[in-house]
């Protein structure tokens, strides 16, 4: 790490634990990121092997979809962009591509891990740039170097839970026009810019656990609803998390999946990677 990166990641950590103090959705994130950082490489790799057990199960959950169509090919650079669900505690000194520290421990991990076993000879380029505590105005300040430069062939984005969690703490005034809007704009920047880029969108979900309760409803179902329109209009590839964990509720309690509601465990992120392959054709 250069100095310059060192001052970044400093500041950047000096910027959380304040906001960790007054905000509390600030606090869960935080928290989640630092029991995740406390997993060395052996351990890592061993929860991981268990928790991609967890795939089995989607042979047992009823579909949500049809597989997709397959849009990842050879020479592709694929992008995972978002919040703390996607940033997993990925590495801020590892950037290059195809590198688990820079994957973080998440849903992008498993699934860049996933196509690199499967399509070994074509030259994939898997990259995460998510960042924890993002909403959508967020992304639009940092897309240019997060995205944009890194002329992906695939993007894919899941953003929305922070837009609607941090206004129940105070702390954020953002409303679902908001969230939309700066969604659309964000949507309608990359496709001037990439024309060609195939477009993921994934569903913001919650599970009723942890920092989750009954003060989220029917409120965060709109932002869902927002994001499922923005994918539309767009003719994005649509990933339908929600969905996907309401099936697999039929088979453990929402903690198995989430334990706070938001973060997912292992097994969580296993079913995430394996529904985002499946809507990708992968």
């Amino acid at each position: 790490m250069d100095p310059h990166q060192a001052v970044r990641a400093k500041r950047a950590a000096n910027s959380d634990a304040r906001n960790a103090e007054t905000d509390p959705a600030v606090k869960q994130n935080v928290d989640f990121m630092k029991n995740a950082n406390t997993l060395n490489r052996r351990e890592f790799v061993l929860r991981s092997g268990m928790a991609i057990g967890a795939c089995a199960l989607m042979s047992q959950v009823p579909a949500q979809a049809a597989p997709g169509k397959r849009i990842i090919n050879k020479d592709a650079v694929v992008l995972f962009q978002g919040d703390s669900i996607t940033d997993a505690r990925r590495s801020r000194s590892e950037t290059g591509p195809n590198s688990q520290p820079a994957l973080g421990n998440g849903y992008a991990w498993f699934a860049a891990a996933q196509l690199l076993v499967d399509h070994p000879s074509s030259n994939l380029r898997t990259f995460n740039r998510g960042i924890s505590g993002n909403k959508v105005y967020q992304l639009i300040e940092r897309w240019q170097a997060d995205c944009l430069d890194l002329k992906p062939d695939v993007l894919s984005i899941l953003i929305g839970v922070n837009d609607f969690w941090h206004t129940l703490t105070g702390h954020y005034t953002g409303t679902v026009e908001k969230y939309e809007a700066d969604y659309q704009k964000l949507v309608e920047q990359t496709r001037k810019a990439l024309p060609g880029v195939k477009l993921v969108l994934c569903e913001p979900f919650v599970l009723q656990c942890g920092a989750v309760d009954a003060k989220w409803f029917p409120e965060f179902d709109k932002y869902r609803a927002a994001a499922a329109r923005i994918a539309r209009a767009s003719r994005a590839t649509w990933v339908p998390f929600q969905s996907m964990f309401n099936e697999a509720l039929k088979y453990a309690p929402p903690e198995h999946w989430a334990k706070d509601g938001v973060h997912p465990t292992e097994a969580g992120a296993s079913l995430m990677a394996h529904a985002w392959l499946k809507a990708v054709g992968a």
